[in-house]
């Protein structure tokens, strides 16, 4: 009986150790990966886009959420207010955005990229590849922009 509690008492111990050494190895690296830090479900906070002339232009801001899965799956749903629900383009269709599908990051370049299998435009999104640019603020906000350069809004994001 002796021999099993001081076996159980090892394996605890080991178990322990290991933990604890895992736990200090991700705390002295400093940082979260930015795959990491994507993951998880966000709210809308503001989005602007450019007017014609380039300045930013007052925009209805619509509730949003974006979500990041670890297994490499998004989604991402904006509802636009009642007034601009004649809204529509490439993303928007009745003052609503809706697609998902999986995304790649790449850290190195800040970007990611969505792969778009599902969206309620259907055939103006479905099978595309959107280049995002992102970015972590220092209050935790997440800042996406297009990666294409006729695309000029800018959409921040922070976590629920």
């Amino acid at each position: 009986m002796k021999a099993l509690y001081c076996g159980a008492l090892a394996t605890f111990m080991a178990i322990a150790g290991f933990t604890q050494a895992q736990s200090a190895k991700k705390q002295g690296s400093g940082h979260d990966s930015a795959g990491d830090k994507l993951i998880g479900a966000w709210h809308l906070a503001h989005i602007e886009a450019p007017g014609l002339d380039g300045n930013p232009s007052p925009i209805p801001q619509p509730k949003g959420m974006l979500i990041y899965t670890r297994d490499g799956h998004m989604s991402v749903q904006l509802m636009y207010p009642e007034s601009a629900n004649a809204q529509s383009n490439e993303y928007v269709q009745d003052g609503y955005e809706e697609s998902f599908g999986s995304y790649d990051v790449d850290e190195a370049t800040h970007t990611l990229t969505h792969h778009v299998q599902g969206s309620v435009t259907r055939n103006l999104l479905i099978g595309k590849d959107l280049p995002r640019v992102y970015q972590f603020t220092g209050d935790g906000h997440l800042i996406i922009r297009s990666a294409r350069a006729d695309e000029h809004w800018s959409v921040t994001w922070e976590h629920y």
